[in-house]
C-alpha cells in the first residue's frame, strides 16, 4: 500500500480516531509483508538443505553490515536510526535460525546484563543465548558450528588474546554498533568470513612493552591510526581505522615480538 501524501499547509489535521484507523491499516499491511517475508526466509533454508548445505552456518557479517547500513542511510521523516537496526537485526536472526545452528554465548565480565542486552540487540531474540562465567567457555561454543561469542572487553581477562592462537575463530562485530547505545563494550567472535565494508575497524593485538602511546604513535608513523582498547595480561588490544589483512607490511613493522589481527567489524552505522 502506497503512503498517503502528507496533509498540505493548512489543512485540518486527522482526527485520533482516523489516525488509530491508519496505524491498523499500516499494522496489518506489516503483518502480511512480515508473513511473506518469513515465507520466503523458509524458502532459502530448504534450497540450502536441497544443495546440501543444511548443517552450514549461515552468519554473512559483512553482507549483513551492508544492507543495514543502506537502510539506516535512507531517507526518513520519523523512524530512528535505532528502530530500523532493531527492526532488521531481528528479521535477518529470525531468517539465519532458519537456515541451520544458530546460537549464543555470552561472557559479560563485571556487567553480565549490559553484555547480554548488547548480545540480544545485535542477534535478536532468535537464537538461543547463554551465560558463562569465563571467556574460555563462550570461546570453546564459538569454534562450535553455529556458535557464536560475545565478550566484554574487560581488564580482567585478555581473552583477545587467545584468538591469536585459534585462526579459523575471528571477531566480526563489535558492540554496540550505533554510537547512540554508548561506547563498544564487547566484541563478537565465530567462525566466519570476515570482507570489507567500506567502513570498518581492525582488531590487533601486540605484546609490545611500554605504553600504549608509544605503540599508537610508531604506527601513524606509518599511516596505521590506532587506538588502545584494552591491556591486560601483558598484550594490548588497539582498534585500527579501516581494514587490515593479517599480512599487512605496516603492522608487520609495529612494535611486538607477538602480534597479529584477530578480525574486523563495520564502523558505527550511525555516522
Amino acid at each position: 500500500m502506497a503512503a498517503k501524501p502528507a496533509p498540505k499547509a493548512g489543512a485540518a489535521a486527522p482526527s485520533l480516531d482516523e489516525v488509530r484507523a491508519r496505524i491498523d491499516a499500516i499494522d496489518a499491511d506489516l503483518l502480511r509483508l512480515l508473513d511473506e517475508r518469513a515465507g520466503l526466509a523458509r524458502a532459502v533454508a530448504a534450497a540450502k538443505a536441497a544443495a546440501g548445505d543444511a548443517g552450514k552456518f549461515g552468519l554473512r557479517p559483512g553482507r549483513e553490515a551492508q544492507i543495514v547500513r543502506k537502510l539506516v542511510a535512507a531517507p526518513r521523516t520519523a523512524a530512528s536510526p535505532s528502530l530500523v537496526v532493531r527492526v532488521w537485526r531481528e528479521l535477518m536472526a529470525e531468517s539465519l535460525a532458519l537456515q541451520g545452528p544458530f546460537r549464543i554465548s555470552v561472557w559479560g565480565g563485571k556487567d553480565p546484563g549490559r553484555t547480554a542486552e548488547l548480545a540480544r540487540l545485535r542477534f535478536g531474540a532468535a537464537p538461543p543465548m547463554r551465560q558463562v562465567e569465563k571467556a574460555e567457555a563462550a570461546i570453546a561454543d564459538a569454534k562450535q558450528v553455529g556458535g557464536v561469542a560475545v565478550l566484554a572487553l574487560s581488564r580482567d581477562s585478555a581473552w583477545w588474546g587467545r584468538l591469536l592462537a585459534e585462526p579459523k575463530l575471528k571477531v566480526f562485530a563489535a558492540l554496540p554498533c550505533l554510537n547512540a547505545w554508548g561506547p563498544m563494550d564487547a566484541l563478537a567472535v565465530a567462525e566466519v568470513e570476515v570482507e570489507p565494508t567500506g567502513d570498518d575497524v581492525t582488531f590487533w593485538v601486540t605484546d609490545a612493552p611500554g605504553p600504549a602511546a608509544a605503540v599508537e604513535t610508531a604506527l601513524g608513523q606509518d599511516g596505521v591510526a590506532a587506538e588502545l582498547l584494552v591491556e591486560s595480561g601483558g598484550l594490548k588490544l588497539f582498534s585500527l581505522a579501516g581494514y587490515y589483512q593479517a599480512d599487512d607490511p605496516r603492522l608487520a613493522r609495529a612494535p611486538g615480538r607477538l602480534s597479529g589481527v584477530i578480525g574486523a567489524a563495520p564502523g558505527p552505522l550511525d555516522v
